[in-house]
């Protein structure tokens, strides 16, 4: 059952969760809070527009809402005075997720899984409640979840970018470990048309919805710059699950667009 992720107050977290842009403001927190989205990431502390909205609501909110961020860095040491920073940021006991980020071709499987142990001995003492990594690599990602080593997968997903489906999300799936999605509009590409597609072009809210629509993933990251941008991708929180029509044209389009990948970072990865 993919239901582990709750707030401590043991809500289930909203299927869009709230990620932070670097052009982004504090009223996109605010506007979160207010359409009663309850689940939010932050890449590391140079975000302070989030960091410092969800620590004005964390004395009376705390338990209602799920708060998550992680590092690349890979020296265990330095991964423990970060998430020591980070609670001192927020100013609270218990960080729900942090994350083994980046994890891409080319890092060392050792490294990663230190800094994972690390993570899990903050768990047992009680200082955080969830063990995850951001993966960037399907190979990785398929290793980790046999491993055990995770309690939730970060992965990019969107419609352009589904090989995860042959492999990765049934493992996760199997393994019972939840999958929040990220990159959905692929950098925004998604939104842009393509010169052999001849019908309307998806919006937002249409990627989330695609990657939603898939049993694995449990929250999908917007990271809106502004409130405007939020507003735009809010009615997924209440659309019905894609129809096998839509998702079958989706697919067609993401393949247009899969294939104006510049780089091996948007076409050899998931």
């Amino acid at each position: 059952m993919l239901s582990i992720l709750k707030t401590r107050s043991g809500h289930e977290l909203s299927s869009l969760g709230l990620a932070g842009n670097p052009e982004g403001i504090p009223a996109c927190v605010s506007e979160a809070l207010k359409a009663g989205i309850n689940a939010y990431f932050f890449y590391n502390l140079t975000f302070e527009y989030m960091v410092d909205g969800l620590r004005q609501v964390a004395a009376d909110q705390r338990d209602t809402l799920f708060f998550s961020t992680g590092t690349e860095q890979r020296d265990t040491g330095v991964v423990t005075d970060y998430f020591e920073q980070v609670r001192e940021a927020l100013k609270t006991e218990v960080l729900d997720a942090c994350f083994c980020e980046y994890v891409a071709p080319g890092d060392d499987l050792e490294e990663v899984l230190a800094v994972l142990e690390e993570l899990h001995r903050w768990k047992a003492l009680g200082k955080i409640r969830f063990v995850g990594a951001s993966v960037h690599d399907r190979d990785l990602a398929s290793q980790l979840i046999e491993l055990g080593r995770i309690d939730v997968l970060m992965l990019r997903y969107n419609m352009a970018h589904r090989k995860s489906e042959e492999t990765v999300l049934p493992a996760a799936q199997r393994r019972g470990i939840p999958v929040i999605s990220f990159t959905n509009t692929r950098w925004g590409s998604l939104l842009k048309g393509h010169k052999k597609w001849p019908h309307p072009v998806p919006k937002a809210a249409d990627c989330y919805r695609f990657v939603l629509r898939h049993p694995a993933v449990k929250v999908a990251w917007t990271a809106p710059a502004s409130p405007a941008e939020l507003r735009a991708n809010l009615p997924v929180l209440a659309a019905p699950r894609m129809t096998g029509d839509e998702v079958a044209q989706w697919k067609t389009y993401g393949d247009l667009i899969y294939g104006d990948g510049k780089d091996a970072f948007e076409t050899r990865w998931p």
